[in-house]
């Protein structure tokens, strides 16, 4: 078995207030999980409004399709308007 575990610091441009970061991440996490599956947790910058880092797994036997996967994770929040991906990091063990 592998997992690919993909790590995502976002910049979220219209929260205003930690309320607002949670509503535009929980409806974020909601697409992405009914769409692919994988797991999504914030992993970081809890206590800032603006800023998160989501760390999103995926299984499989098959290397080339987690990858797959976590790239289709890293297109779909590319696409989002309330997002700004500052940077990636992606590990397949």
């Amino acid at each position: 078995m592998r997992v690919g575990v993909l790590k995502i610091d976002l910049e979220i441009t219209d929260s205003n207030s930690l309320k607002d970061k949670r509503m535009v991440l929980r409806g974020l996490k909601e697409r992405i999980c009914r769409s692919l599956n994988v797991s999504i947790s914030e992993v970081g910058y809890d206590d800032k409004w603006q800023r998160t880092i989501l760390g999103i797994a995926a299984t499989s036997k098959d290397k080339q399709y987690i990858s797959t996967m976590l790239n289709r994770v890293l297109h779909y929040v590319e696409k989002e308007r309330t997002v700004v991906v500052l940077d990636v990091q992606m590990e397949i063990l």
